[in-house]
């Protein structure tokens, strides 16, 4: 029978290790919660996670000589030492994230986690090119929204996720920052002091652990978090082909509710939420067509 303890450890190792990646880390996850009661976690050895993980030969190897490697003890020791986790197994892991695809069964933190429970999550994304509107429409609509108890989620990136969090601590309201680096990492470079003042007075989060460099597939990566972290995602500014569709239609799948600022027919900046909304994503005129969706 494996212990809670036993178990976090385990999956900490995962997260650290090569080769595996957020796939073949869940299928771990899986094959223990269907066998934790009838096996002992010394039986699991590098080359039966990475079978039961389903890892091609490549990474197969490539995760067995890591996990079997002094490095991977180190990693262990230097994250437990200067950063704090929840693991999936925790009472205090959000239901919302075991709903949402691939959900990731280390995330690490730092400030105040009990955030990730409040009732009213509202996700912002946009683009990383705004205009003036997405400034007008984040300080006509955010405050209010922070009135109600919503606490702001986004990914802290240049542009609309930037805005958003400065507009919501702006109100004197609660954010937390889902960001596609590990902790120890400021990206862009000029986010370091907001993202060390989210850090100490709200919220941040990742599931990349220290020291991991910035890669490009992170982003999306983090967009399945916000998607299914929140009950809601509003978009705020996007082109046609933005990244913060992906996340809206993350979050389409998770069942969470799409809202989107209107913009004028012929603005490239706004086509891709009024794209949303002929597709189905609520209209946003007012910080009530928000609100009214969280009143029950």
């Amino acid at each position: 029978m494996m212990k809670i303890a036993e178990i976090r450890l385990l999956l900490l190792k995962l997260r650290l290790a090569k080769g595996i990646g957020i796939k073949g880390e869940h299928n771990v996850y899986n094959w223990i919660i269907s066998n934790q009661n009838t096996t002992n976690i010394d039986n699991l050895n590098s080359k039966i996670i990475s079978q039961i993980a389903q890892l091609n030969c490549k990474n197969a190897k490539i995760f067995m000589d890591d996990f079997d490697s002094y490095s991977i003890q180190e990693k262990c020791i230097n994250n437990l030492k200067h950063s704090k986790y929840i693991c999936i197994v925790d009472d205090n892991y959000p239901n919302s994230l075991k709903e949402g695809y691939l959900p990731p069964n280390i995330l690490f933190y730092r400030g105040d986690i009990s955030l990730v429970n409040a009732s009213f999550l509202l996700g912002v994304v946009g683009s990383r090119e705004h205009t003036n509107y997405a400034i007008q429409a984040l300080q006509n609509i955010l405050p209010n929204c922070v009135k109600s108890n919503a606490v702001i989620v986004s990914g802290l990136a240049k542009g609309v996720d930037k805005l958003s969090h400065q507009c919501t601590i702006a109100s004197g309201g609660s954010t937390i920052a889902v960001i596609g680096t590990s902790l120890d990492k400021y990206y862009p470079a000029d986010n370091k002091e907001l993202q060390e003042y989210i850090a100490k007075h709200y919220l941040i989060v990742t599931e990349y652990p220290l020291g991991t460099p910035t890669a490009k597939f992170h982003f999306p990566e983090r967009n399945r978090i916000i998607a299914a972290f929140v009950r809601g995602v509003l978009v705020v500014e996007a082109k046609e082909h933005s990244g913060s569709l992906i996340t809206a239609n993350l979050a389409l799948q998770n069942n969470r509710e799409v809202f989107a600022i209107p913009g004028r027919i012929n603005d490239i900046m706004s086509k891709g939420c009024n794209d949303l909304i002929l597709a189905g994503a609520k209209p946003v005129l007012s910080s009530k067509d928000i609100i009214e969706e969280f009143q029950y």
